[in-house]
């Protein structure tokens, strides 16, 4: 099982790896506005999102439209054990770099639990397959996220185009399956 999630891992990275800085960019904006026109997401007022990196669906035109209209956006921070707690975004001079070349904020941390009390969460995936089946990094830090989400929260996970899969992604015990994928040709229902 590990192999086959690993060869996926390989194979969408070196996809990724083929977009240029201008799609990136195109792409981002279309993420952005896809998800403003979601009710759920519309209307949130504190929202649990990402800083995007390298070759990731975009997420700064998003975070910056949503502190432009004051949404409180909280951000991960990578605990030691790959847990995430959360900081809130004060603007792009708040972030540091981080290990693994992430981007995290740097102010007070509000705990791994205050994800749960957030109007709607954007998650990243290499991946998901028509069953919901999500493909991450391999540290399932958002797979504790999900599971602490309990689906009471939605869950958006932002992804390029082509990477909804037809082929089944290996599930194991710990995987939370996700029900909306976001990509720049629009919103997905699994």
């Amino acid at each position: 099982m590990r192999e086959s999630k690993r060869a996926l891992r390989e194979r969408i990275l070196a996809n990724r790896a083929t977009l240029d800085a201008r799609a990136l960019a195109t792409d981002a904006l279309s993420l952005r506005d896809s998800l403003l026109e979601i009710p759920e997401f519309a209307r949130a007022t504190r929202v649990a999102a990402y800083v995007s990196v390298g070759t990731e669906p975009g997420t700064g035109p998003l975070i910056e439209q949503l502190s432009e209209n004051g949404v409180e956006i909280l951000l991960p921070v990578v605990l030691p054990d790959f847990d995430l707690d959360w900081a809130v975004y004060r603007g792009p001079d708040s972030l540091t770099r981080a290990p693994r070349g992430l981007l995290e904020p740097s102010g007070p941390t509000a705990g791994p639990g205050a994800v749960a009390d957030v109007d709607a969460v954007i998650v990243p995936a290499l991946a998901v397959d028509r069953h919901g089946t999500r493909l991450g990094k391999g540290a399932g830090c958002y797979d504790r996220v999900l599971a602490r989400l309990a689906g009471r929260i939605p869950a958006f996970v932002l992804l390029h185009d082509g990477e909804i899969l037809d082929i089944p992604i290996p599930r194991e015990p710990h995987d939370i399956a996700v029900d909306t994928v976001i990509t720049p040709s629009g919103r997905h229902h699994l």
